[in-house]
């Protein structure tokens, strides 16, 4: 075993730091000499709470919305821009791109992948590559592969790859090679392009802010899911509840001077308007005839952004986390085939989801993790690697391979994957393409990055 426990001390101390940034007011946990701080650390957060009562929803950036910031968002979004949604999923840990897209026919592969490799026939040929299998826990991309809706990255990172979770982390969430970033990249194109009026332009679902999402100027949210978004008050419930919202909205609207009351009633105000957006999914959602989710909270999330799309939430750039977790240096066959596939199957299903309901057009999923695990296996798991596997998803996608895989013979320096495409210009292709933006002044270096076609 070769370093990992240290390496994934930097994984758990991300996912400290990360859900500090949900704890921004509480102070931050010291950060080791080296270590990047997460992309919105610091963030001013409002939670949407008022005194004795509770929601489950999280505004970042809020201090300068007005009381009628979500009837004015979801307005504008009604009446401007063609609706084009970027879902961000995240495989994090590290996902193993060689038990995704297995390079059966490599030479070198059997050697490398004793026990934890794909035996011919236990998979389906890449069509762009032939070399590569999928692994039959993937079906649900190989489908939408096959149907032309799937870009492939198959060997997608950085070059001078940093193997720590956390700093590789980071750079992909700041979509640059920067330690002292502290703004997503998402973020900073919600801030250039974005509302001031709009939380829900930029949605995290998921109990802590998706730091890709952290913006610097216009508000962004975090929710759980969009069908379990509570607002309750102890021993208040039987309809009463409902009475009792409807009076606090009521009073939120009402004019004052007092400063001090104003930011109540603005707080007042926003309980109701969101209570009132998210209201029609509280009784729950349900799907479109034939599609059918897997259960647990990724597919219960994925369900609520379609509807939440199809029911006109003002959304533009959405993140979430894959399910289980790829940081698989052992057991690896006890945890990754159930992962990759709830992952794969949930991906499906949201495609299938958004097409039944006629918006597949208007929505682009960006699926990501923050490196791939080395070639050779060590024990029976896999060590931090380089360069991995990435996928675009939709009807929208270019269908087609992005980069190549480049073979096991020739490794890099440490005997790890070579990358064949950047992350970064990956996101410069998508603002340029997806949301018709520049991507100079969002991405660093743009301008050297080069462009791969993602859309069609």
């Amino acid at each position: 075993m070769t370093q990992r426990s240290h390496a994934c001390s930097g994984f758990t101390r991300a996912e400290m730091l990360r859900s500090a940034v949900a704890r921004a007011g509480d102070g931050l946990p010291a950060i080791e000499p080296g270590m990047p701080e997460p992309a919105g650390t610091g963030l001013t957060r409002r939670t949407v709470l008022v005194r004795g009562f509770q929601a489950g929803l999280a505004v970042y950036g809020a201090s300068r919305l007005g009381g009628r910031a979500f009837e004015e968002g979801i307005a504008e979004a009604a009446v401007t821009g063609d609706g084009r949604v970027l879902v961000s999923v995240f495989m994090a840990g590290g996902v193993d791109s060689l038990s995704v897209l297995a390079p059966v026919g490599d030479s070198r592969y059997a050697s490398l992948r004793p026990t934890l490799r794909l035996l011919p026939g236990e998979g389906t040929t890449f069509s762009e590559d032939t070399r590569l299998m999928w692994a039959p826990q993937a079906a649900g991309l190989r489908t939408l592969h096959q149907e032309g809706k799937v870009a492939v990255l198959p060997a997608v990172g950085y070059a001078g790859p940093d193997q720590s979770h956390f700093t590789s982390q980071h750079y992909w969430e700041v979509g640059a090679l920067d330690v002292h970033a502290r703004h997503g990249w998402m973020g900073r194109f919600l801030d250039r392009h974005g509302s001031a009026t709009n939380p829900l332009q930029g949605l995290s679902l998921g109990w802590s802010l998706a730091p890709a999402l952290a913006a610097a100027t216009n508000p962004v949210a975090a929710v759980g899911r969009l069908d379990d978004f509570g607002m309750w008050a102890p021993g208040v419930y039987d309809g009463v509840d409902d009475l009792m919202f409807d009076t606090i909205g009521t009073l939120g609207r009402l004019p004052t001077a007092d400063p001090q009351q104003q930011i109540a009633r603005t707080v007042a105000a926003q309980v109701d308007q969101i209570r009132t957006a998210l209201g029609p999914y509280q009784a729950g959602i349900t799907p479109p005839t034939g599609v059918s989710y897997p259960t647990g909270d990724f597919g219960d999330r994925l369900k609520g952004i379609a509807a939440g799309i199809a029911g006109g939430l003002p959304l533009r750039c959405v993140a979430l986390d894959a399910p289980g977790g790829y940081d698989t240096h052992s057991s690896q066959l006890q945890t990754f085939p159930d992962d990759l596939r709830a992952t794969s199957d949930g991906l499906l299903a949201f495609q299938r989801d958004l097409e039944a309901r006629g918006i597949a057009d208007r929505v682009l999923v960006h699926v990501w993790s923050e490196f791939g695990r080395r070639p050779a296996q060590n024990g029976d798991g896999t060590d931090h690697g380089a360069a991995g596997v990435g996928f675009l998803i939709g009807s929208r996608a270019r269908g087609t391979m992005v980069g190549e895989f480049p073979g096991l013979a020739t490794l890099d320096a440490q005997d790890n994957l070579r990358s064949t495409s950047d992350f970064r210009a990956v996101y410069a292709s998508l603002l340029e393409q997806w949301f018709g933006v520049d991507a100079a002044p969002i991405i660093p270096g743009a301008g050297t990055l080069g462009r791969y076609q993602l859309v069609r």
